[in-house]
């Protein structure tokens, strides 16, 4: 079985498929781990609770201040109250794949 990343390039931007584990004792990446469907998911826990998008919110909070772009580049576009999730980073494909792809290879 083909294994797919965590990451893929979108028009306009990066998709990211995240794992969200809210009320959790501190906000942090956990890792990346394989989701029910076979993608792979970066596993992030925040210490917001799941209640009018403030676990969202957090998780925006913390990726944007480890990738050191603005809150307002990333966005939930699907799965906004699931734990698992899908989350645009608007930016150039070309310039945030190989950014991104070495950060995920940090974790």
């Amino acid at each position: 079985m083909t294994v797919r990343p965590p990451l893929e390039p979108a028009q306009g931007g990066v998709r990211l498929f995240v794992r969200a584990t809210p009320r959790a004792s501190r906000n942090a990446v956990q890792g990346v781990a394989e989701g029910a469907d076979g993608r792979q998911q970066v596993k992030i826990a925040v210490t917001a609770v799941p209640e009018d998008g403030k676990a969202n919110a957090a998780i925006i909070e913390l990726l944007a201040k480890a990738w050191r772009i603005p809150k307002s580049s990333i966005g939930v576009v699907a799965g906004g109250t699931d734990r698992s999730k899908i989350l645009f980073v608007a930016g150039e494909t070309e310039a945030l794949m190989p950014r991104l792809s070495d950060w995920l290879g940090g974790l």
